[in-house]
């Protein structure tokens, strides 16, 4: 299959495991005949099963950068102690995807996917596949943060603890608007061909997407401190392009339009009839909301408005200069603030 892009390989992204939920129903109404969840675990399961640690995915990545970024020896997410299971969200060209798929659910006719449908398909992997009947803690950021948020609505008993960073929990208009903006980067594109392209034809509209990137997805700040220098970029044009571009270059535009379409709708008033205080008054866990400082679309005011209405959170606001693509790990100190919430959070 000549449009098939290699990039979403366990050579690129480690070697995770498909575990088939088998026929599952969506939301929307669409139907996945074998849905497949790209699955990878780390540490050892306890006799009680009651150190497992969930972590959702975002926009664009996988579980690859949790893996790289965030787990260690000594670090909060420490397998040592804790089962981890990284869990590749529906449609992001690990798990079953439009990439991925055959007839009738490939390419463009991939069906519209929700945020409900990634946590109850996680649900069913965890009780049915893996036994496990409450979590120490699930946490995600940006989708992932959604994800996270959609669990503590839904499921209150399920987990002890609960970390959303980046993210709302529901979505806001304006950025609604910014993933439009991302959209149309792919379906103005003479090459997309209703969703039928060549992998290569596609590079100039994916370059383009990561523009927009460089605009909103870090800080203003960041580019004055020139803090790309630390990564090894001279300018910002070499920042823009042998970084942003490099990376959003190799990913696919189905599995990108399948994750916006989600992100776009997240919302966990969905459970409450459109009452965002009655959802998150459900909250049993210990939330801690960690917005980044300079994120330009999941801006900290608004979580912190979310947060007001969660009962037994805190706000743990993280600074950094990278904006909401801190997220990706170049920011060290970014990662030892993340460190610092989630061990306070794991042993209160």
């Amino acid at each position: 299959m000549s449009h098939q892009n290699t990039f979403y390989s366990k050579e690129n992204h480690g070697n995770y495991e498909l575990i088939s939920l088998g026929e599952f129903h969506l939301a929307e109404g669409g139907v996945i005949p074998n849905l497949e969840l790209a699955v990878k675990t780390q540490g050892t399961l306890n006799q009680d099963k009651s150190n497992a640690i969930l972590i959702t995915t975002w926009y664009s990545g996988t579980t690859k950068i949790w893996e790289d970024a965030y787990l260690g020896e000594n670090r909060a997410l420490d397998p040592s102690k804790y089962f981890i299971i990284l869990v590749n969200q529906i449609g992001n060209g690990l798990s079953t995807s439009a990439n991925n798929s055959e007839s009738p659910i490939d390419k463009a006719n991939f069906p519209k996917v929700r945020i409900e449908d990634d946590v109850i398909a996680q649900h069913k992997l965890l009780t049915e596949h893996f036994g496990i009947e409450q979590l120490e803690l699930v946490v995600g950021g940006s989708m992932g943060a959604q994800q996270t948020y959609e669990w503590i609505v839904r499921f209150p008993d399920f987990m002890r603890k609960a970390a959303p960073i980046a993210g709302y929990a529901k979505n806001s208009e304006h950025d609604f608007i910014f993933t439009k903006t991302l959209n149309d980067t792919f379906l103005f594109d003479p090459n997309f061909n209703n969703g039928d392209y060549e992998h290569t034809s596609m590079i100039p509209a994916l370059k383009r997407q990561a523009n927009l990137w460089d605009v909103m997805g870090y800080s203003t700040e960041m580019f004055r401190q020139k803090a790309y220098q630390s990564i090894g970029f001279e300018t910002a044009l070499d920042f823009s392009e042998g970084f942003t571009e490099q990376y959003f270059s190799a990913l696919d535009p189905n599995v990108l339009l399948t994750c916006a379409w989600k992100w776009q709708r997240g919302d966990v008033s969905r459970n409450t009839g459109g009452d965002l205080k009655a959802a998150l008054g459900r909250v049993k866990a210990k939330v801690f909301v960690m917005p980044i400082d300079t994120d330009m679309f999941f801006i900290e005011s608004e979580c912190k408005l979310e947060q007001e209405q969660i009962p037994n959170s805190e706000f743990r606001p993280i600074k950094s200069i990278w904006g909401h693509l801190a997220l990706f790990g170049m920011d060290k100190d970014y990662l030892n603030q993340v460190d610092e919430h989630l061990k306070e959070l794991l042993n209160s």
